[in-house]
């Protein structure tokens, strides 16, 4: 799936899905930790287990992000509670939903120049 848009807005772009990973500027990710300030690879644990020490890197910006998008996979699946108390209490909000639709949510609310990160699970 390629996404057409004219480019917005600072930092990395989403530009596309490339078999179960996401084509990012140069490079093709299939886990996916961005910023407004950089991609990275990214080896997410189960979501089950998914704590905020994996999320570490997103939470390094400053100021800390408004929200964390979390695209959880080819299927939307909520994230643990504990996880969301945490990322509370930093002050920090998550949106879980498909990484599919995380993808598009990114180029958005870049687009908007939002200060989020998102973490993206490959798709299966």
């Amino acid at each position: 799936m390629r996404m057409d848009r004219e480019r917005q807005g600072d930092g990395p772009l989403i530009s596309g899905i490339v078999g179960r990973g996401f084509r990012v500027d140069d490079g093709v990710y299939e886990g996916l930790a961005i910023t407004p300030r950089r991609a990275d690879g990214w080896s997410p644990p189960p979501i089950a287990a998914l704590t905020i020490d994996a999320l570490e890197p997103l939470l390094a910006l400053d100021p800390l992000p408004e929200f964390v998008i979390l695209g959880t996979g080819s299927r939307m699946a909520r994230p643990p509670l504990s996880l969301v108390r945490a990322l509370d209490a930093r002050g920090v909000g998550i949106e879980a939903m498909d990484s599919r639709a995380a993808a598009r949510a990114w180029g958005v609310l870049r687009a908007e120049l939002r200060w989020v990160a998102a973490a993206l699970y490959p798709l299966d």
